[in-house]
This record gives structure tokens, C-alpha cells and sequence, in this order.
């Protein structure tokens, strides 16, 4: 009697959510962030930062979830904050109350990624602007493509670099000089020097992005839980050791002084 082969071994399916403007894929202790409004270039708005709280929040203990990689659909990782609610905001109470709040939750989902304990990836492309940035920054690990550009218009627009702790991020890790260099020229700055800048740790071809997320993620799913939480926790509060004050704290303030002083409607 003739044994009837075994069917190929299937490759287990990620469970996917989709929300607002997410779309989450879980496989194997890897948890992947999708941002999922490219029509509207991933523009960084409240219902967008309230799914992020949602999803960061919800896996923010979750010893299953060893890998989270932030990436984004479409053309580009994010052209930044949403200016039409950003305008709305100053439009509901020019005094900046619902500015204060958005700039509020940036700063916890931004913190939610830094302080996970498990390894965060940005996984970006095409242009990460402003509040986009700040969220690839607040990320582990973070490989660009080679069509990766970053850039921090806020001074042409009339505002402070304050949001999401970006600022303390980007001096702790780049140094002061280069920083005020690029904030208040607010040029691009293409894949390559953002390398350079520690801004990326690897750039690669578009079309390896998810082979380079796999390269990181594979060995840091063979770590033990427990070393790799305590070494995350170790290297956080060494690098914010550094700094004096905690100044992402007055991020909100900054941001919402600073905008109804400038943007508010004038009678």
C-alpha cells in the first residue's frame, strides 16, 4: 500500500487588524505598524495618533510581541503633521487648547515607542517630514531606502521644532551643531547622510527594506526576554542620563504657544 505524500508545510498566516488608519500584521512575536492613509501621504493627524496610542498601549507589556516594525503604505513614510486640522485646531480655540492635545498624545506615542520593551524598527521611504520623522527617531533601529529623505520644515512654517520629544532625540543623538545646521535651514536630507547623521543605521535598495527588518529582527527573537528588556531599559535611561531636564515634557506648550501666537485668526 502506497502512502499518499504529506502537503507541502504551509507558511502560518499573520493575524491582521485593520483600523482607521493602521493596519497591524502579528506573526511570530513580530508586530508590524502599517500607517495606512497614503492618499493623504500618512499625514500625522488625531485619528492617526489615536490609533497609535491604541495599538502601543494595548502591546506596551505584551511578552509575546519581542519585535515591533513601524513602516507606512504607499509613496512616502509621512509628509508630516495634518495642516487642515492643525488650522482647524486654531479655529476651534485660537488659545491652542487643541493643539496642546495633539501634541500631547504625539509625545506619549512617540514615548511608547522608545520605552517598548520590545525592539522597535522603522522601516521608512520616500519622505519623512517633521512629525513623521520624529516617529521614525523615536524607533530602535531605523533603515531608509535609498529614496529616503527627511525634513523639518517647522521654522518656515511659523513653528517650533516641538513634537514628540524630537528635539531632545535629535541632539542627544546627532549633536547640537548638526541639528540647529538643519532645523533652521530646514534643507532635505537624502538617505545616505542621514546615515551619516545616525539619523538611519543602514540604507538600502527599496526593494530590500524587508530583508534588512528580517536581518534585525531574526537575532533579537533569539534573545532572552528578560536580558533584552533590562538592556533596552539600560540603554534608554543612559542616553536620557545625558540631558538635564526632560524639556519633551513642555513639547505641547512650545508647540501651541507658539502657533496661536503666529496662526490664530486676528479680529
Amino acid at each position: 500500500m502506497t502512502t499518499a505524500p504529506h502537503p507541502a508545510h504551509a507558511e502560518p498566516e499573520p493575524d491582521v487588524t485593520h483600523y482607521k488608519t493602521l493596519r497591524t500584521a502579528r506573526l511570530s512575536g513580530v508586530l508590524t505598524i502599517e500607517l495606512n492613509t497614503p492618499e493623504h501621504g500618512n499625514a500625522v493627524s488625531e485619528a492617526l495618533l489615536d490609533d497609535l496610542l491604541d495599538v502601543l498601549q494595548s502591546h506596551e507589556y505584551d511578552p509575546g510581541v519581542r519585535v515591533i516594525v513601524l513602516r507606512a503604505a504607499g509613496p512616502h513614510f509621512s509628509l508630516g503633521g495634518d495642516r487642515e486640522e492643525f488650522a482647524d485646531h486654531l479655529a476651534d480655540d485660537p488659545a491652542g487648547a487643541g493643539i496642546r492635545l495633539s501634541a500631547t498624545k504625539g509625545r506619549r506615542v512617540c514615548e511608547l515607542l522608545t520605552a517598548n520593551q520590545a525592539v522597535t524598527i522603522a522601516r521608512v521611504h520616500g519622505k519623512a517630514i517633521g512629525a513623521g520623522m520624529a516617529l521614525a527617531l523615536a524607533c530602535d533601529l531605523r533603515v531608509g531606502a535609498e529614496d529616503t529623505t527627511f525634513r523639518l520644515p517647522e521654522m518656515a512654517l511659523g513653528l517650533p521644532t516641538a513634537w514628540g520629544g524630537l528635539l531632545p532625540r535629535l541632539i542627544n543623538e546627532l549633536g547640537p551643531a548638526r541639528v540647529r545646521e538643519m532645523i533652521l535651514t530646514g534643507r532635505p536630507v537624502g538617505a545616505e547622510e542621514a546615515r551619516e547623521l545616525s539619523v538611519l543605521q543602514r540604507v538600502v535598495p527599496a526593494d530590500d527594506l524587508d530583508i534588512a527588518v528580517s536581518q534585525w529582527a531574526t537575532p533579537v527573537l533569539r534573545r532572552h526576554p528578560a536580558a533584552l528588556r533590562v538592556t533596552k531599559l539600560l540603554i534608554n535611561s543612559l542616553a536620557a542620563s545625558s540631558r538635564l531636564a526632560d524639556a519633551s515634557l513642555l513639547d505641547a506648550e512650545f508647540m501651541a504657544s507658539v502657533a496661536s501666537e503666529v496662526h490664530a485668526p486676528r479680529s
